[in-house]
């Protein structure tokens, strides 16, 4: 018996014309342009999984990259702070496993809260930022705002009745910064603001959504402050129950930043001083 001769396979270069437009229509372009940099310098002794890993991963690296950015922007940080860039050294009494423990985000996966408080400038802002800003490069959605701006927003909906769709953004990400707790200046005469809080904690209280607060007031005043004792109390109790809480009592940052930029002044030599004098333009 004669063997059939099997059919040739499709020309190649046809072939690699399909995948390039199979690349196009899924809006794959950074691994269009790995394909055919492979095509043109084939690497010697691949398997087909490495050769198609590396086909992809540029494309996959770009993607979460681009998702990543759209989370941060989302979130609305105001600016990117680290904790790389947190001076630890000079908050010596601040639990520091604690906060490398809480830049894991396992307690986001579980749905507590950090509640940060201490006085202006400990960097209770930078702490909160910072883990808000790992909880975005891991996918996370995220909202930062400030009390005051959370309290201007949910009061002005008030005024065209459009506060449900207004509490959406603050009820809904997985984790929610509320930052400067105490400083606003808002108007009461709307709503309270033990009234509009509740609308947002609680329903993130019953649903497990993690939220950080920082603030400079003694939780025994947020009565005072919120104007509401049994309003303050619900929250609180809420916020509590499933929390960590940093009080972070050392000195202010911004405080030994002045002095020391004082300091250095002063003890500027008369000879750099009037080296500094002469470079120094003439006056009109």
């Amino acid at each position: 018996m004669t063997r059939k001769k099997s059919s040739p396979g499709p020309d190649p270069a046809v072939l690699a014309e399909q995948v390039k437009e199979a690349f196009d229509v899924f809006r794959l372009p950074r691994a269009r342009e790995r394909f055919e940099e492979l095509l043109a310098a084939p690497e010697p002794e691949t398997s087909r999984l490495q050769w198609l890993w590396a086909v992809l991963e540029p494309q996959l690296r770009a993607r979460v990259e681009s998702r990543i950015e759209r989370r941060i922007r989302e979130s609305r940080l105001p600016e990117r702070k680290t904790l790389a860039e947190f001076d630890f050294d000079f908050q010596q009494d601040l639990d520091r496993d604690l906060v490398l423990e809480l830049a894991t985000l396992g307690f986001v996966d579980v749905g507590w809260n950090l509640l940060l408080a201490g006085w202006s400038g400990t960097g209770k802002s930078h702490l909160a930022k910072a883990l808000a800003l790992n909880a975005c490069l891991s996918n996370r959605r995220v909202r930062y705002t400030t009390s005051e701006e959370l309290l201007r927003t949910l009061n002005a909906s008030l005024a065209d009745d459009t506060l449900e769709q207004a509490l959406k953004p603050y009820t809904r990400p997985e984790l929610l910064v509320i930052d400067e707790v105490g400083l606003e200046q808002v108007e009461r005469s709307t709503a309270s603001r033990s009234g509009l809080l509740q609308k947002v904690l609680l329903p993130r209280y019953q649903h497990h959504r993690s939220t950080i607060i920082t603030s400079n007031i003694d939780w025994k005043d947020w009565g005072d402050y919120l104007g509401d004792h049994l309003g303050a109390a619900a929250i609180l109790d809420r916020l509590i129950h499933r929390s960590h809480v940093l009080v972070i009592e050392g000195p202010s940052y911004r405080e030994h930043e002045h002095q020391s930029k004082l300091r250095s002044s002063r003890t500027t030599s008369p000879k750099k001083r009037a080296a500094k004098a002469k470079k120094a333009p003439p006056s009109a």
